[in-house]
């Protein structure tokens, strides 16, 4: 075989398997749509973390867009979402909205330096995580991270991000790239570290914190 035949085989492989992964990314991914998330962690590592929006199941809208999915192929795809959602103790509330948007209300709480890792919505579907690294000492709080190949893609569906994070903390601050900090009016050690999310091209939320 040339190498010009094996360069091509190579470079039709590659597109394949870029393909194939986008395949996955929209087909088995959520993402948020219109949200407001608060999350506490106090001194003692105790923590809680709540969601009040709107996601999207990528791959429903992505059929409907297309019309590939009848009326009775939509609702029992819903269902299917519904039941594999309500499973989960910490969803609230959860309903469809329309076009392959959800409601939900999500609020967990716990102690962090026990569990280590805490995921919304889930392990397999990180939209926020805080995490605690007890080797380093460190703990992180970060949402999902896409390519910017990624976003185009979504971007070019019509679909968009836009909400709020607000994480409060007294732990000392290593590194952030929060929209604004505010003094929390009842505990001076205490400030809240606050991302305006108006586009889904914005940096990734992230914090980490140090564990005295």
């Amino acid at each position: 075989m040339s190498a010009f035949n094996t360069l091509k085989i190579k470079k039709l492989f590659a597109k394949a398997v870029l393909l194939s992964m986008a395949g996955i990314f929209l087909g088995s991914c959520y993402m948020p749509a219109r949200f407001d998330a608060e999350i506490e962690l106090d001194a003692g590592g105790y923590y809680s973390l709540i969601f009040d929006g709107y996601i999207v199941d990528v791959g429903l809208f992505e059929k409907l867009r297309k019309g590939e999915l009848t009326e009775a192929e939509e609702t029992e795809r819903i269902a299917v979402i519904e039941r594999d959602m309500l499973r989960d103790v910490s969803v609230q509330d959860f309903r469809y909205y329309k076009e392959g948007h959800f409601y939900l209300k999500w609020e967990r709480k716990g102690d962090l330096l026990k569990a280590k890792t805490v995921t919304f919505i889930r392990r397999n579907e990180s939209i926020l995580s805080l995490k605690y690294v007890e080797d380093a000492g460190l703990i992180e709080m970060k949402g999902r991270s896409m390519g910017k190949s990624d976003k185009d893609r979504l971007a070019a569906m019509g679909l968009g991000t836009m909400g709020e994070i607000r994480f409060k903390t007294s732990f000392p601050v290593l590194d952030h790239n929060a929209t604004e900090v505010i003094d929390d009016k009842e505990d001076e050690l205490a400030k809240w570290y606050v991302w305006r999310i108006q586009n889904i091209f914005q940096v990734t939320p992230r914090i980490v914190m140090t564990v005295q």
